[in-house]
């Protein structure tokens, strides 16, 4: 695979000095930030699962927890005896995802009535209902313990019942919620869909954005934003005029959220004489990560100074907003992870999603008689769309890439658009645009990026690949990830183009097919896929791979809904 080539970025668009903001944390993640970090100098840090001690919950109040555990004897390096240490948590703590039971989907049915007409073949419907039966496994609520002393959890109290990824991963997550939903309309789970959203609107109007996830540790930072796309797919099966009715007014909120001015920047086309606001991730924190510190500071050591320390606990952390945690997409030198640069890019996947927000924002505000929110709505996602023309679109390439910040000028904006400012590697977000109808429609568009897509070394025998560059980081080569490849299946079967549809039919066979034989060979569904074998999972990142898996649930019966599956048609690895 080819590397990426570097890119001469800044750090940070704080001109190298933090003082953005940073979110405050409670005195109980703090705490179990010092549990996890004595557990990596007991156990050692390659057989610990970081995650895990931050997601302990307490038996009893914070300060005799505190107390007990700097009684614990220590030895001459401050590292504390396996057998203390197991015996402190065992005393102490409940185990992590205790704060989660389970909850009985109220609309769970074995074969929901009109399940996936399109599937004739018997082996993938059976195979389908299996998947579908993966709700009930992944379905949860939060403990009755969570709201009555919030003061001893990091699970975040949530009105309603959550689907959670899966192993790992015990609560709900953001974006992944989106696939999630996708996946539940298939089953016709309506109710359980809304839950979720119910749940999410909670977290926005609580803090003021959806968090990252349902914990406390997640507080300084969101994801992609996906929350109007979940409530438009919604009211688009059920006509639920009163769920868009009670989601705008905290759309409107999340939208200003994302454009407020750390997450917008402004470019200046002198060619075209106009400028442009645009999006980052940027998120509220400079210190490392608690469910990741100890690798966190591991990395951050490199750095001499405090302030060195501190961008680059930001960059860690606005990269985990994007999702796409972790990626040379996001970093200088592709071959060193301390070069991540974050909130220097204007990637091009977010700001499909917040003219997404505002497209969708336009829609409901029609639907409710909001007929002046609407308009400007329109007009926002109209400029937006120039946008995507003079910054993010390579004519040459026939992609939308990445626009890179300069760190000249101390910052002052609008930066002027420079064409050597593009990030000319091939990532699968520079597809993602497809997605949108105001993209989607344009069939010499849809069909130049199309042939674009199949020369760009993405497309393997299972799927589209993330990047072209073999880093060992999870969102790189050879991991597929299903978010990834619905969207741009999505958008080129929704295209005129009929050779973006067959190229749409045949990247969603393939990885109905890899998610099938992965199933068949490991009894389970997975985070992301190895898209050079077929039947294979993928790997890297900073933790072993995950099994569940929601947005992989979620997309295979999309993709099963949409395309179906002939009942002749193999099923097995070509």
């Amino acid at each position: 695979m080819t590397t990426a080539h570097s890119l001469s970025a800044p750090l940070s668009s704080s001109c190298n000095k933090d003082s953005g903001p940073v979110s405050p944390t409670s005195p109980l993640v703090s705490f179990l930030v010092r549990v996890q970090e004595t557990a990596s100098q007991t156990y050692g840090e390659s057989n610990i699962d970081r995650k895990d001690y931050v997601d302990l919950s307490l038996k009893f109040n914070l300060s005799t927890t505190v107390e007990a555990f700097d009684k614990l004897p220590k030895t001459v390096n401050g590292s504390v005896s396996v057998q203390d240490l197991e015996g402190f948590i065992k005393e102490y703590f409940k185990g992590a995802g205790e704060d989660l039971v389970y909850a009985e989907p109220v609309d769970f049915v074995p074969e929901p009535q009109g399940f996936l007409p399109k599937v004739e073949n018997p082996e993938v419907r059976a195979w389908a209902l299996e998947v579908h039966a993966l709700w009930k496994k992944l379905s949860r609520k939060v403990s009755s313990s969570v709201h009555d002393h919030p003061e001893l959890h990091t699970m975040l109290p949530l009105p309603g019942p959550v689907m959670i990824p899966g192993s790992r991963f015990r609560e709900v997550y953001y974006w992944d919620s989106y696939w999630v939903i996708r996946g539940l309309l298939a089953s016709k789970m309506y109710e359980t869909a809304k839950s979720i959203v119910t749940n999410l609107i909670s977290l926005l109007d609580a803090y003021g954005h959806v968090l990252n996830g349902a914990r406390a540790y997640y507080t300084n930072r969101s994801q992609p934003p996906l929350l109007s796309a979940m409530v438009y797919e919604i009211y688009n099966r059920t006509g639920d005029v009163e769920l868009v009715r009670r989601s705008l007014p905290s759309l409107l909120k999340e939208y200003q959220f994302w454009n407020s001015e750390i997450h917008s920047s402004i470019i200046h086309d002198a060619e075209q004489g106009t400028t442009h606001s645009l999006n980052r991730y940027y998120a509220m924190w400079n210190k490392p990560r608690p469910e990741s510190s100890t690798i966190d500071k591991k990395f951050a050591s490199k750095f001499l100074n405090v302030s060195e320390k501190q961008l680059f606990y930001r960059e860690l952390a606005s990269t985990a907003e994007s999702g796409w945690d972790f990626s040379t997409r996001w970093m200088r030198n592709p071959s060193e992870f301390t070069t991540l640069s974050t909130t220097t890019i204007l990637p091009v996947d977010l700001n499909t999603f917040v003219l997404r927000m505002e497209l969708d924002i336009a829609f409901f505000a029609k639907v409710v008689g909001e007929n002046a929110i609407a308009e400007d709505f329109l007009r926002a996602s109209q400029t937006r769309k120039k946008a995507f023309n003079s910054v993010f679109w390579n004519e040459n390439m026939g992609q939308w890439v990445d626009y890179w910040l300069n760190n000249g000028a101390e910052c002052k904006e609008p930066q002027t658009w420079e064409a050597q400012n593009q990030n000319q590697n091939v990532f699968a977000s520079n597809f993602v645009p497809l997605w949108i109808d105001l993209f989607n429609s344009d069939t010499s568009l849809v069909e130049k990026v199309t042939r674009s897509l199949q020369s760009s070394g993405l497309l393997c025998a299972a799927g589209i690949a993330t990047s072209l560059t073999n880093s060992g980081h999870q969102w790189d080569f050879p991991n597929g990830w299903a978010p990834l490849q619905h969207m741009i299946v999505e958008g080129l079967s929704r295209s005129a183009s009929a050779e973006a549809r067959k190229v749409a039919k045949d990247i969603a066979e393939r990885w109905i097919r890899t998610n099938y034989v992965a199933y068949k060979k490991t009894g389970a569904m997975h985070e992301k896929y190895n898209v050079e074998k077929c039947g294979e999972f993928g790997g890297g990142g900073e933790y072993i791979p995950q099994t569940g898996f929601g947005w992989s649930n979620g997309v295979v019966l999309a993709f099963l809904e949409e395309f179906g599956w002939p009942k002749d048609q193999k099923i097995d690895c070509n």
